[in-house]
């Protein structure tokens, strides 16, 4: 009975979130165009179609470390559903290397660089602060823990694979 209530309560803590409405649109995803450190253009359009997990973060943040290998682990176990992770570092040292770092930590995901402006956009507060959207450009949660034990993370990726999420929340 005690699992049930759990899953029930983790459920509708989801549910019934709420995303801030600074600069959305139906809490739709605010585009944005970067570059990688390698200089290549990207931007959320590019991942049109896709979920995607939006994860801001800064090379000197260890709670950004700590939270990395749990969505590395996400896309992994749901890689068929085409799902990406997408990162962006902002408010790094003179000298930050973030796509090496994330090399150097085990990752593959791409880096955008200099996000400072689209964090703003996005009104992120502080590192890590992670989006999760789907196929159709929607913000159904975000989170700005480190937990690796958070089920909402999971719950969260389950909910923007599916092909008609419209699910919202936050926190």
């Amino acid at each position: 009975m005690k699992i049930i209530l759990s899953i029930a309560l983790l459920l509708g803590s989801l549910l019934s979130l709420n995303i801030e409405a600074q600069g959305y649109s139906e809490n739709k995803a605010p585009n944005w165009k970067l570059k990688t450190q390698a200089g290549k253009n990207i931007s959320l359009a590019d991942y049109q179609g896709q979920p995607v997990i939006l994860h801001f973060w800064a090379t000197w943040c260890p709670y950004c470390k700590k939270l990395q290998p749990k969505l590395a682990e996400l896309e992994e176990k749901y890689k068929d559903s085409g799902i990406k992770i997408v990162s962006i570092s902002f408010n790094e040292d003179e000298g930050a290397l973030p796509q090496d770092s994330i090399k150097e930590r085990g990752y593959n995901f791409i880096t955008a660089v200099n996000g400072d402006k689209v964090a703003e956009k996005y009104d992120v507060k502080g590192t890590p602060t992670t989006f999760f959207i789907n196929r159709h450009g929607i913000v159904i949660f975000k989170s700005t823990s480190s937990n690796i034990e958070d089920p909402r993370l999971e719950l969260a990726v389950q909910e923007i694979i599916k092909a008609n999420s419209y699910l919202q929340s936050e926190r």
